[in-house]
């Protein structure tokens, strides 16, 4: 049976997204895990393919009903983030690679219950790191700029060194990361298809 389920993490900012997308644009059979969430779709997002976008009475109900095995509350942003069991066990089931972006405890369960492989996308330098955080999102508060890199910076000291890999994607050299990735998933022995 080969493995199916890949653990994507990293603190916001890291470029995991980028990773994932060009790895889905080169190969077939690679999907992506939507995370269900209480927080509000925003313009352009797609209910089902962005998150599974949940009132907080759904959130609980689903939880309740075992289908959000793990989940995360993020106080800064009032806003919970949870594992969608229907949408991977759908996606397994069509046989595909899944990458999952889950946090600490999310890796853990996907580890135990599905034998993912985990990888950490780490920046090349906090100081790089800040600077891309702070273009990305002008419209962040300082205040809430700075909650933000506490929870990064601790993720990266605190929760790197428990991922079987990490990955450090520096500025201009995307390319490179997602072919580090690529090599990693092959030799693990996932099938990513043609």
């Amino acid at each position: 049976m080969s493995k199916q389920v890949v653990v994507l993490a990293g603190p916001s900012g890291s470029g995991k997204n980028a990773v994932i997308s060009a790895i889905m644009a080169r190969h077939s059979n690679v999907a992506r895990l939507v995370t269900a969430t209480t927080r509000v779709m925003r313009p352009g997002e797609q209910d089902g393919v962005d998150y599974h976008f949940f009132s907080q009475e759904q959130f609980d109900s689903e939880m309740n009903a075992g289908k959000i095995p793990e989940h995360r509350f993020v106080p800064a942003l009032n806003t919970y983030y949870g594992t969608y069991l229907p949408d991977l066990e759908k996606k397994l089931a069509e046989g595909k690679t899944l990458f999952a972006q889950v946090d600490i405890e999310g890796a853990r369960l996907m580890k135990e219950r599905y034998g993912a492989t985990t990888i950490f996308i780490m920046p090349e330098s906090m100081e790089q790191f800040r600077g891309r955080l702070r273009a990305r999102n002008p419209e962040w508060s300082a205040k809430e700029f700075e909650e933000r890199m506490k929870i990064s910076e601790e993720e990266i000291r605190m929760h790197s060194p428990q991922y079987d890999y990490r990955v450090v994607n520096a500025d201009g050299a995307l390319q490179q990361t997602v072919q580090e990735v690529i090599d990693i998933l092959k030799k693990e022995g996932y099938n990513l298809g043609s």
